[in-house]
């Protein structure tokens, strides 16, 4: 009911909004990470079989940062 009497602003963030800035994201987000000022988690998970548990682990929040499932130590083997 609130809103028919007053005005309501929703707005979201899209990272396409902002690709003319990328080339300064880069840039300073690099110096952040080899200064060590910026730091970020990593959870991987070995093996494709583990891939279904895992998944549901991350709708429900278990995991954090970003969720890698590894499924070969050669990125460039067949």
């Amino acid at each position: 009911m609130p809103l028919l009497f007053k005005r309501a602003l929703i707005k979201g963030f899209l990272v396409s909004d902002y690709q003319h800035r990328f080339n300064d994201f880069l840039r300073d987000v690099s110096g952040c990470l080899q200064s060590g000022q910026l730091k970020y988690k990593e959870n991987v998970i070995v093996g494709l079989e583990n891939a279904p548990t895992v998944f549901i682990g991350l709708l429900r929040g278990d995991n954090f940062g970003k969720l890698i499932v590894k499924v070969n130590d050669d990125p460039t083997a067949a």
